[in-house]
């Protein structure tokens, strides 16, 4: 049974709860994809349109969708639905998802404008293919099957997805770090697009983590964001060897394991990287935000007076924890202190792992041993 009686859709969204407030769901663009190959093949096989189509979707929650641009001609049908990602900050959101539907001899999908090509293996979907992944895929041949038997056609039919400003738009995703060019992917393993998914990052560093793998790499670069890439520029990394993480550097250690890279780097800002001197490995502020408790504890191990202690347990920022350390000459040992704990934890999850953490305002703070020599392996490469 789906999660919800009534489809959602059209009029509304099914909303979640998150955080204490009410989110709308949406749905993928492989949702759209199918649901406009559904219209299109009924309207190439019966000459009727549809206002809007039912699909369900893998994860069995029922979508009712508008169905906003339908054309007919003697040979082909094409339609399109809107996608709408809900809640979730998604750069697809609002695009319109064509399908054209032809009579073949098989059931056949494939991308046409705006729809991006895989360049690059390691990918879900093989090198020269329309970035189509294989559950979309799946959903849309359904579709077509669906339609065929309904109406007793016994032959098959070829949908080709397209994407008016679908290559603009894939500037903005993860597209061209993963070797998907000329447009977006038509994703979704659920159909549905959960708000603001931590799911979808994790994914998605998989996804990159994969492509990297692909190119028979033994050392990966990780970094949870822009400020890492930035700083292991000035130390001469091309930035295609590095993925971003996010705040979820246990599960990017723990894959990139699994995949075989023997050598792992990672790059952080203090503010983050200091949690993993707890044990920290899912760096979200408010999952885990010991900044201040890590930096104080280190400094009454390091013999800090009392007053010491206080002030840098009341820094609201890394770098002002090291401000204050630094007036009173503690800074070395206790940043060394803490990257001892940072190697320690850092390799007990995944035994290649080294690491460099800088400031903005100090810069480099700290480095575990073994960094240069994967450095040396990131550039060599």
């Amino acid at each position: 049974m789906g999660e919800t009686r009534e489809p959602f859709g059209l009029q509304s969204n099914a909303v979640i709860v998150q955080d204490g407030r009410e989110l709308r769901r949406g749905w993928t663009t492989g949702s759209c994809a199918a649901a406009a190959a559904k219209a299109a093949a009924l309207l190439l096989l019966t000459g009727q349109r549809s206002d809007a189509v039912r699909l369900t979707t893998p994860k069995g929650i029922e979508l009712l969708l508008e169905v906003a641009d339908s054309a007919l001609t003697s040979t082909s049908a094409r339609c399109a639905v809107r996608k709408d990602g809900g809640d979730d900050p998604d750069a697809t959101h609002g695009l319109l998802i064509h399908a054209e539907v032809t009579h073949s001899a098989a059931f056949e999908v494939d991308g046409g404008e705006g729809v991006g090509r895989v360049t690059r293996s390691g990918l879900s979907v093989p090198v020269g293919m329309a970035a189509i992944n294989p559950v979309p895929r799946r959903m849309i041949e359904d579709a077509l099957r669906s339609v065929c038997a309904e109406v007793g056609h016994g032959g098959g039919l070829r949908a080709v997805i397209s994407v008016p400003n679908g290559e603009t738009v894939a500037a903005r995703t993860f597209n061209p770090s993963l070797g998907i060019v000329g447009g977006i992917s038509i994703l979704g393993t659920s159909g549905i697009v959960e708000p603001m998914s931590e799911r979808a990052i994790i994914d998605t560093t998989r996804l990159e983590i994969d492509a990297l793998r692909a190119t028979v790499a033994r050392a990966i670069l990780l970094t949870p964001g822009n400020y890492g890439r930035d700083f292991a520029e000035t130390l001469g990394f091309a930035d295609a060897r590095s993925v971003k993480y996010s705040n979820f550097l246990g599960e990017a250690l723990d894959y990139a394991t699994y995949k075989g890279f023997s050598d792992i780097l990672v790059i952080a800002h203090a503010g983050k990287l200091v949690k993993t001197a707890a044990g920290v490995f899912y760096t979200h502020s408010r999952v885990a935000d010991g900044r201040a408790e890590v930096f104080a504890a280190h400094a009454a191990l390091c013999g800090a007076e009392t007053e010491t202690v206080r002030a840098v347990f009341g820094c609201v920022t890394a770098d002002a924890a090291v401000a204050v350390l630094r007036a009173v000459g503690l800074d070395a040992a206790v940043i060394a202190s803490i990257a001892g704990r940072i190697d320690y934890h850092l390799k007990r999850r995944a035994a290649g792992a080294e690491f460099i953490m800088f400031s903005n305002e100090y810069g480099e703070l700290a480095r575990s041993n073994g960094a240069q020599a994967v450095i040396s392996k990131l550039i060599g490469e």
